[in-house]
C-alpha cells in the first residue's frame, strides 16, 4: 500500500509540474510538496518493507542526498498556502531561512556517505533481518549527539509545525474576511484547503505517534501490525493524494475582484444600479471576476488591436490587460471554452473582412490583407479564414463585390 501511494503521489506531482507550473507558479510549490512527500513514503517503504539489501544500502547511506530535501516539505507547504491566499507566488529574501534545517541535516549526513560499501551492505542486512536495528543505528552526526529517535522525529515534527503555521494563515484569512477577501466566495478553494490541511494534519500526528511508540516498544510490533494509528495514517495519506483529483480548480487561485471592477460590472449587468451603492452580490465571486476578464480582453483587442502583431500571444495579452497569465488561461479554457489562438484568429479574420468591405481587395492582394491583419503567412491566412467563415477570402471578396 505504501509503495502504491508513493507512486501515485509521484504521478500527481509530475502532472502538476508538467501541465500547470507555467500557468500558475504556486503549483510548483504544490507539485514539489507532493513529490517530496512521496519520496518520504518510498524511503519508509525501502527501510521497513522492501527487504532489499541493495535498496536499504543505497537509501540508508545516501540520506544526505535522499533525505535532506525532505526537510523542505514544510516550507513548500507554507509557500503554497501563502501564494494561494495572497495570489502572489514570489519568494521573499527572508524565505531562505526556511532552508536552514535542510542544510544542517545535509552537513551532518555527508560523512556517512563515505562508509565502505561492504560495511553498508552489512548494516543493510541487519536492517532487513530486523527493522528494530534502526532504533540503535546512528546514521548521522546528529544521531551521535541526540537519540536515533530524534532523527526520525525531526521531519514529521517540522512538517507538523509548518502545517499548523499554514492552517493559522488560512484561519486568519477566514476571520478577517472583511479586510482580506482573497478567497471571498471561492467555496471550492476553501473546501480544498480544509481537506488538504486536515488530511496532512492527520498524517503527521499519526506519523509522530507511530515513531514514538515504535522506539518505546519495537518496530516490528507496530509497523508490521494492523492498528488504529496505522489505519489513520494510511487514511490521511490516501486522502492527501486523492483529494486534488476532486478539486481541479485548485490549480487556479483567482484573486478578489477590485471594487472598481466589480462596480463597473454591476452597472453593466444591472442598469438600475445606483452609482455609489455597493455592488450586488447576486453572482458567485468567480463569475464576477471572469466577467471582468472577458470585458477587459475584448476592450483591449478592440481598442489596442494587439492581434495585428504576428507574434501576439497570451503573455502579451496579460501585459496589456494586467491580468495574470494563468487567470487568462483559466478563462479561455474553463469559461470561454475556446483556445486563445482561435480567439485571436477570430479578431484577425474580422479585421481582414473589414478591410475587404472597405475595398482594399481592389488595391492589395489577399496575401497582403492577411499580413495586414496579423497573419504570418498567406497559407495560414487562407486556412484560418476558411475555418472561421466556412469560405475562402476570395469567395468572400467576390460576394462583397457582387
Amino acid at each position: 500500500m505504501l509503495l502504491f501511494l508513493s507512486i501515485l503521489g509521484i504521478l500527481l506531482s509530475v502532472i502538476l509540474l508538467y501541465f500547470n507550473s507555467r500557468k500558475n507558479t504556486s503549483t510548483i510549490y504544490l507539485g514539489v510538496f507532493f513529490l517530496l512527500l512521496s519520496l518520504y513514503g518510498f524511503y519508509q517503504y525501502v527501510l521497513l518493507y522492501s527487504k532489499s539489501v541493495f535498496l536499504v544500502s543505497l537509501f540508508l547511506f545516501n540520506i544526505a542526498i535522499i533525505c535532506s530535501p525532505l526537510y523542505i516539505i514544510g516550507p513548500m507547504l507554507y509557500w503554497y498556502i501563502r501564494s494561494v491566499l495572497t495570489d502572489n507566488s514570489r519568494l521573499k529574501r527572508k524565505d531562505i531561512w526556511h532552508l536552514l534545517p535542510m542544510m544542517i541535516f545535509f552537513i551532518a549526513a555527508i560523512p556517512h556517505a563515505f562508509v565502505p560499501w561492504h560495511e553498508k551492505v552489512e548494516v543493510a542486512r541487519k536492517v532487513v533481518e530486523d527493522a528494530g536495528f534502526i532504533e540503535v543505528y546512528k546514521a548521522t552526526l546528529l544521531t551521535r549527539i541526540f537519540s536515533p529517535a530524534s532523527g526520525f522525529l525531526t521531519r514529521p515534527i517540522l512538517i507538523l509545525g509548518y502545517t499548523l503555521w499554514s492552517a493559522g494563515l488560512f484561519i486568519n484569512y477566514l476571520i478577517k474576511k472583511k479586510v482580506s477577501v482573497v478567497l471571498s466566495k471561492q467555496h471550492f478553494m476553501k473546501k480544498w484547503l480544509f481537506l488538504f490541511l486536515g488530511f496532512l494534519l492527520i498524517l503527521e500526528v499519526t506519523q509522530i505517534l507511530l515513531i514514538i511508540r515504535a522506539f518505546e516498544t519495537h518496530f516490528s510490533e507496530l509497523f508490521f501490525a494492523l492498528n488504529v494509528i496505522r489505519i489513520l495514517s494510511v487514511a490521511g495519506l490516501i486522502g492527501l493524494f486523492i483529494s486534488p483529483f476532486f478539486f481541479p480548480a485548485i490549480l487556479y487561485g483567482l484573486p478578489r475582484v477590485p471594487e472598481l471592477i466589480l462596480t463597473s460590472i454591476t452597472e453593466k449587468v444591472d442598469p438600475d444600479h445606483v452609482p455609489g451603492d455597493p455592488p450586488k452580490k447576486t453572482n458567485p465571486f468567480e463569475t464576477d471576476y471572469l466577467i471582468s476578464i472577458h470585458h477587459k480582453a475584448d476592450s483591449c483587442m478592440k481598442e489596442a488591436q494587439p492581434y495585428l502583431q504576428p507574434d501576439f500571444n497570451l503573455a502579451h495579452l496579460s501585459v496589456h490587460t494586467q491580468i495574470p497569465v494563468h487567470h487568462l488561461s483559466y478563462f479561455f479554457r474553463e469559461e470561454k471554452k475556446q483556445h486563445f489562438n482561435d480567439y485571436r484568429n477570430e479578431w484577425r479574420v474580422n479585421h481582414a473582412k473589414n478591410l475587404i468591405r472597405k475595398g482594399r481587395a481592389n488595391e492589395f492582394t489577399l496575401e497582403t490583407i492577411g499580413l495586414q491583419s496579423g497573419f504570418s503567412s498567406r497559407n495560414t491566412f487562407l486556412a484560418t479564414f476558411k475555418k472561421v467563415e466556412g469560405i475562402t477570402p476570395s469567395t468572400f471578396a467576390a460576394q462583397i463585390k457582387n
